[in-house]
């Protein structure tokens, strides 16, 4: 971690000017997707990992790679040619248009730009968006829809499709419940405080259940403060950019998530992108901001700060934590973590992938995570040392604009939160926990006997199965709902246009029968 005398009032203030400590360089090889030490230097880096480090990325056959982008070739042909059936009115323009009037304006609707969603995504478009109409479990009730346009509007036909299979929603744990005696406590606080804040943290929106929540999290986590948001989104995307600035320089993650990829771009910092979880890269090119400096000026940069996620949500991979943190201590950066899906998920308590690697929480700078999945609740937070969570109170754009965590939602954080740590007196939350390891692991090994191409790392509840060719998207979900299953697919421009996907969520709410039911479907 970096010298504590370098962080002032929150602000993370980065010197590159002192001499750099002689820790090894990491190196790590893969053989059958297992990770294993490599001697550098004449020693091993065996001892950065603690448990076998196992992740799968199978590449397909050439053959499949040659037919997906002969589908996308057929789609552009077609949705050309359907273009100018259209400007010649051999075909009913749907799409918003450009007025006549407004023929030497620029195009307010980029109509070009949205070729892709007018003549291919619309083909699929009944696959997305479908409305629930019960609590997100492992089984919820799905308001059937239909469409007599191919997929430009849609009408409901009032008819309920009953248990669905929920292979889609981020309910690691299974807190997403309706449940009288679980939710007793929020029924409790509902009544006490309503439903909103109506007002910003800085302002009069700071209640004492947030206090309460900050503090729990705190000490879950164990750290020394920590502070709550109302969205998780919101979390990254307007808290990065009081953090860092003109002058700063981060390192992202190519596969990084959107509330990351937004934030670094408000910020107005410098950003550099390296490979998905390869050190390689990332070592290159914290040696090489080291050296080079500024462009231009050669100046040093003022801070440097290493963005990555705990599982990647789009892959199913964990970051490589020991590595990034042995890097990130040799070249002096900050570490800034998101473990939006990975808290809750992994760890032996669901302490997210800082315990899931035996390491310290004071390893990792900034510390973000979301209340969005595993706690079945909204909003995010950040942790860390109290200096920063006091900064982050004063400058957050979250903090003094947006409104503040409804207390019902802080509640029932908390219930879920204290399950986790054995508050409530019982042994349920780990028993959630070890349940969803349990899930996973079975899941994941009969789609591996099966037959098909899985991506990510074995411990993650995160499944992406390759699906490939883009006419597979819409067929595979529109066949897993006639079997009563939702599931979330995935194509371009979400995911490489070679690497169209199906993305199965892995919940401890669950049963045996249900995942062999997705299996067998």
């Amino acid at each position: 971690m970096a010298n504590p005398s370098a962080v002032c009032n929150g602000h993370l203030h980065h010197h590159h000017n002192q001499k750099q400590n002689n820790l090894l360089k990491s190196g790590i090889s893969k053989k059958n997707g297992i990770t294993k030490g490599m001697k550098k230097n004449g020693v091993s880096n065996g001892t950065l990992y603690k448990k076998t480090f196992i992740e799968h990325f199978e590449q397909a056959p050439m053959y499949v790679a040659v037919f997906t982008f002969v589908g996308f070739a057929v789609g552009t042909i077609f949705g050309y040619l359907r273009d100018f059936m259209r400007a010649w009115g051999l075909e009913k323009r749907n799409i918003a248009a450009e007025r006549e009037q407004q023929k030497d304006f620029v195009p307010l609707y980029q109509d070009f730009e949205n070729f892709y969603t007018r003549n291919l995504y619309l083909r699929i478009r009944d696959n997305w968006n479908r409305p629930i109409c019960s609590v997100p479990g492992p089984q919820f009730d799905l308001m059937e829809r239909v469409t007599d346009d191919y997929n430009w509007t849609f009408r409901f036909t009032g008819r309920t499709i009953k248990n669905v299979i929920n292979m889609g929603s981020y309910n690691y744990l299974g807190f997403a419940e309706t449940d009288v005696n679980a939710l007793k406590t929020v029924t409790i606080e509902l009544e006490k405080y309503g439903t909103g804040v109506c007002s910003t943290r800085q302002e009069m929106g700071t209640l004492d259940k947030h206090v309460e929540l900050e503090k729990l999290v705190a000490k879950f986590l164990g750290v020394e403060d920590a502070m709550v948001f109302g969205m998780g989104f919101a979390t990254n995307s307007m808290n990065i950019p009081a953090l860092v600035g003109k002058g700063c320089l981060i390192l992202s993650d190519e596969l990084n998530h959107t509330s990351l990829v937004l934030g670094a771009r408000l910020s107005g910092a410098t950003i550099r992108i390296f490979k998905h979880n390869n050190m390689q890269s990332l070592e290159k090119l914290l040696r090489d901001a080291i050296i080079y400096g500024q462009p231009r000026t050669r100046r040093a940069w003022r801070k440097i700060i290493i963005l990555v996620e705990g599982i990647y949500s789009m892959e199913g991979s964990i970051v490589r934590l020991p590595e990034i943190v042995s890097l990130k201590k040799k070249y002096k950066a900050y570490l800034y973590l998101d473990e939006a899906h990975s808290i809750g998920a992994v760890g032996a308590t669901g302490r997210g992938v800082v315990e899931y690697f035996g390491m310290s929480p004071n390893d990792v700078d900034v510390l973000m995570g979301t209340f969005t999945k595993s706690f079945g609740a909204a909003g995010g937070y950040i942790a860390g040392r109290k200096d920063l969570v006091d900064f982050l109170r004063t400058h957050s754009h979250s903090a003094v604009y947006a409104t503040s965590m409804c207390p019902a939602v802080a509640e029932q954080i908390i219930r879920a939160m204290k399950c986790l740590m054995g508050l409530d007196g019982t042994a349920q939350g780990l028993q959630r926990v070890r349940q969803l390891e349990k899930n996973t692991r079975y899941f994941r090994r009969k789609l591996h006997e099966m037959g098909f191409i899985i991506y990510g790392n074995d411990d993650s509840p995160v499944v992406p199965l390759l699906l490939y060719m883009p006419g597979k998207i819409g067929a595979f979900a529109r066949r897993m709902l006639e079997k009563n299953i939702g599931v979330v697919v995935v194509g371009f421009p979400a995911t490489p246009i070679t690497e169209s996907r199906a993305r199965f969520c892995v919940s401890a709410a669950h049963t045996r029968e249900m995942l062999d039911t997705v299996s067998t479907a």
